[in-house]
């Protein structure tokens, strides 16, 4: 961005939005005090109705119809309605929103978590990627609305046409679209939309960077579900709960560099370490990957996102 240009990305791509000034400074604390918050949500949201099976089948699909909501809110209406409320009110009514959207869409969309997965990863490459435009800027809810309607038709009208005619398995376009979500969180959530942002002109600053994530998308389509969702994981963690701590200590480059190799470090860790934890658990071999990717593309992002973009860090944020 140039001074001459405001600034108006979703608030995710921005330095310091989703924090009050200096508190940054409070890191790694403010981090840790969240995952007080972050990991027993993740914990629930991933084993927590009877068991790592069971809960796979109960909750994954309207918690990843429930995920475009949350980006919805969290992105577009900036914590509206419950930033209306006070105190920790503002979580609760977001989130009892979230959640009663998910149920609803889940069952609109007949369960099916690829077709999920791609209106989640299409809302996110008009929101972040894209910027919002041409939607944003025009109204306090309803760019918000259209977007994730938008989503929702273009998402259906994919998964129609290459999943519903056979031409891919559902398992493999869940895949391509979770890789693609990686890529989209590395470029805007890690590198705060660098190197895209250096561009002046916005539409050559969007088309560079549609064509960019698409190709990288492309070019590793083949990577594992379960590493994608591990990368997207430890995006959220690395860059938003932790604020990219401790690389916010040193200058750009190499800061940049050392958020990266962070975020490497913790993608390896977890998609290592919880296929495991899959198999300690008793989750049978064939389904050790999905859970894994449930675990991680969907209960520990959520929890994430809830926590900083949805709670604003509440309760850790009074303390």
């Amino acid at each position: 961005m140039t001074s001459s240009e405001p600034d108006d990305r979703p608030a995710v791509c921005r330095p310091d939005a989703l924090s009050p000034a200096g508190a940054r400074r409070a890191q790694p604390r403010r981090g840790l005090l969240g995952l007080v918050f972050v990991l027993p949500v993740a914990a629930l949201l991933a084993a927590g109705a009877g068991g790592p099976v069971r809960t796979l089948e109960l909750l994954g699909p309207p918690i990843t119809f429930a995920l475009p909501i949350v980006a919805m809110i969290a992105f577009w209406w900036e914590d509206r309605p419950g930033s209306l409320l006070r105190g920790g009110w503002t979580g609760v009514a977001d989130t009892a929103l979230v959640a009663a959207g998910g149920v609803v869409l889940a069952l609109l969309g007949r369960g099916s978590v690829p077709l999920a997965a791609g209106i989640f990863t299409l809302m996110l490459q008009l929101t972040l990627v894209g910027e919002g435009r041409p939607l944003r800027g025009r109204g306090t809810y309803w760019p918000g609305v259209v977007a994730l309607v938008s989503c929702w038709i273009a998402g259906l009208a994919l998964y129609l046409g290459i999943v519903g005619t056979g031409l891919v398995p559902a398992e493999d376009y869940a895949g391509v679209f979770a890789v693609l979500g990686a890529w989209q969180l590395v470029f805007f959530v890690a590198l705060r939309g660098r190197p895209f942002a250096r561009i002046r002109r916005r539409a050559v600053r969007l088309a560079t960077a549609h064509g960019v994530v698409i190709a990288c998308a492309a070019a590793t389509h083949r990577v594992p579900a379960p590493v994608a969702g591990a990368a997207i994981a430890s995006v959220l963690v690395v860059a938003m709960l932790f604020e990219a701590w401790p690389a916010i200590r040193l200058p750009p480059l190499p800061g940049r560099s050392l958020v990266l190799v962070l975020v490497a470090l913790l993608t390896a860790a977890l998609a290592f370490g919880l296929p495991q934890v899959a198999r300690w658990a008793g989750v049978p071999e064939g389904l050790v990957g999905a859970w894994v990717t449930h675990t991680t593309l969907t209960a520990l992002s959520l929890a994430v996102i809830l926590h900083v973009a949805v709670w604003r860090r509440w309760p850790a944020s009074a303390a």
